[in-house]
């Protein structure tokens, strides 16, 4: 059973998420909050698997709420997933940078809302439209470059490197497989590795990491 908490400030909103999610027998909205700190308390006496969590809510924003959720070592298994009115929320990368596994529009249809849950609670990948790789991209071009970007991905084997294009241009292990022409088991162990190498949380600071570190996605992916 995937445990959820919803955190928004709209109490309808957070109706509306309850009804699809609790509809499905693998998820369970366990607790609800109308702001920020709310959210983190509820975390810790819960330990959800997934926070859905609004960006714009009172006593503690979204961003800074899943900032303190994702460096709390007692909550490590909790993934949040943003929920945004605009896809182009100036807030979004903020709070991808903070830990967050990715975000949702919150006119999504049902059965993405469902897909992104389970997704983001087997930490396996960002939700990957197009319009998720335009923001990041756009997004990450405005952030300052660290000292030597190139440095951070030094760690990294060049079929590493390879992989880690492929996952910040928002393809799934199946989807990196077919590229490189690996197994989807190798495909998963090679990120799982540039996670341990990098330090990140999931695929979704893989993919900041790697803006940030200047890597450019090949132009044929870009046209996808």
């Amino acid at each position: 059973m995937i445990r959820i908490l919803l955190a928004d400030d709209q109490r309808l909103v957070r109706a509306g998420f309850r009804s699809i999610l609790d509809d499905e027998e693998d998820l369970s909205v366990v607790a609800e909050a109308g702001d920020g700190d709310a959210a983190v308390r509820l975390a810790h006496e819960h330990l959800p698997d997934v926070a859905l969590m609004d960006v714009r809510m009172p006593v503690a924003d979204g961003i800074e709420a899943t900032r303190r959720i994702v460096a709390d070592p007692a909550l490590a298994m909790t993934r949040v997933v943003i929920l945004t009115t605009f896809d182009l929320d100036e807030y979004v990368y903020d709070a991808l940078r903070a830990g967050a596994s990715g975000f949702l529009l919150k006119d999504t249809e049902p059965a993405e809302l469902l897909h992104a849950v389970r997704v983001a609670a087997r930490g396996d990948a960002l939700l990957a439209p197009a319009i998720t790789r335009r923001l990041i991209a756009d997004l990450a071009m405005r952030a300052p470059a660290p000292p030597d970007p190139a440095q951070r991905l030094a760690p990294l084997t060049s079929r590493e490197r390879e992989v880690l294009a492929l996952v910040a241009a928002g393809l799934s292990n199946d989807g990196i497989a077919a590229e490189l022409t690996l197994s989807p088991a190798t495909a998963k162990t090679h990120v799982s590795r540039i996670m341990t190498k990098l330090d990140a949380r999931d695929r979704a600071q893989l993919v900041i990491i790697a803006y940030e570190s200047g890597m450019r996605l090949p132009g044929w992916l870009d046209q996808r």
